[in-house]
């Protein structure tokens, strides 16, 4: 047994990935035109909007939030608006700028999005609606649309 004479253990020095937390940072549920919208019949048009923020805050720590925007409406009226920032604080370290921006990109959307889902279903069906389960996300197609944009307007890209 190797003895370390009390001195701390080095840190790893490969690659690393940890989930430190996943929690939902904001969430909102309005049913503006309530009682009302309960009466009315017709079916009824549901717009998602997805979005995605990463924040580095501290080295090796990154904050990734997924927004999702579900507006429902009955011809001109609101039926109900649902809002939901999933989000999750990962730990990053040991690999590549362009590996860094694939996780962030990627494997990060893919581990909150059950999340997500979940937080949806649950604002709408408390709201007293029907089940609404966001279809699934191909994230790294997202991410390659993303690439694509970035060279497009002459952005950076991750170092390869």
């Amino acid at each position: 047994m190797a003895e370390n004479n009390g001195a701390a253990p080095q840190a790893e020095q490969g690659p690393r990935f940890s989930i430190e937390k996943i929690y939902i940072r904001d969430a909102s549920f309005e049913v503006p035109n309530a009682p009302m919208v309960f009466t009315e019949r017709g079916e009824p048009k549901i717009d998602v909007q997805l979005a995605q923020n990463v924040t580095n805050f501290q080295p090796e720590l990154f904050e990734v939030v997924l927004k999702v925007t579900v507006t429902c409406k009955q011809g001109d009226k609101t039926t109900y608006l649902c809002e939901v920032q999933q989000a999750g604080v990962f730990g990053i370290g040991g690999f590549e700028a362009q590996a860094i921006d694939q996780i962030l990109g990627i494997e990060c959307p893919n581990i909150l999005f059950p999340y997500l889902r979940q937080a949806v279903n649950q604002a709408v069906t408390d709201g007293g609606f029907a089940p609404f389960q966001l279809s699934p996300i191909n994230f790294a197609a997202l991410y390659q649309q993303a690439l694509q944009q970035r060279a497009a307007q002459g952005g950076q890209l991750p170092n390869a």
